[in-house]
């Protein structure tokens, strides 16, 4: 019997990691109708469902979790908020304009994970915006502009 993509949300809070393997392989593989559940469970309570969404979200590449993948670098987690930056900087070009939006995010780990993200998107466009970030008052932020720059003017 074929679980509901709901159930398998739910399993991906499993403790045996080779369900939450199988699990997420079949949710990619049924990336056409997980996409928004898995956009919603972003918001879950429980921290491995946010991480492995996000996860799961970044290898579907769908652009329209572009937006709730920019609202998770805000979780209270940095792990999520570390996979919620890496899935965006998998999303490719349609990630850049959100993300340049997201450098202007009065929080400073956000600012920092869009820097990181778009070092990884290696789209020159963001340069300017990325300039800007190299007198912010975070050295993380900083850190992540800098590095994003050098990774984009290879």
């Amino acid at each position: 019997m074929e679980r509901s993509i709901d159930e398998l949300i739910d399993l991906l809070n499993d403790k045996d990691d080779f369900v939450v393997e199988d699990v997420m392989g079949e949710l990619e593989l049924r990336a056409d109708e997980a996409v928004d559940p898995l956009i919603d469970a972003l918001s879950h309570r429980k921290k491995q469902i946010r991480l492995h969404s996000a996860t799961l979200l970044g290898a579907i590449g769908d652009p329209k979790a572009i937006p709730a993948l920019i609202e998770t670098l805000k979780d209270n987690n940095k792990l999520v908020r570390r996979e919620a930056s890496t899935a965006l900087s998998r999303m490719g070009e349609p990630a850049v304009d959100p993300l340049i939006e997201t450098l202007n995010d009065e929080d400073w780990r956000v600012r920092g994970a869009a820097a990181w993200a778009l070092g990884n998107l290696n789209d020159e466009k963001a340069i300017p915006a990325l300039e800007k970030l190299l007198d912010d008052e975070s050295g993380y932020v900083k850190q992540g502009a800098q590095s994003a720059i050098a990774s984009i003017k290879k």
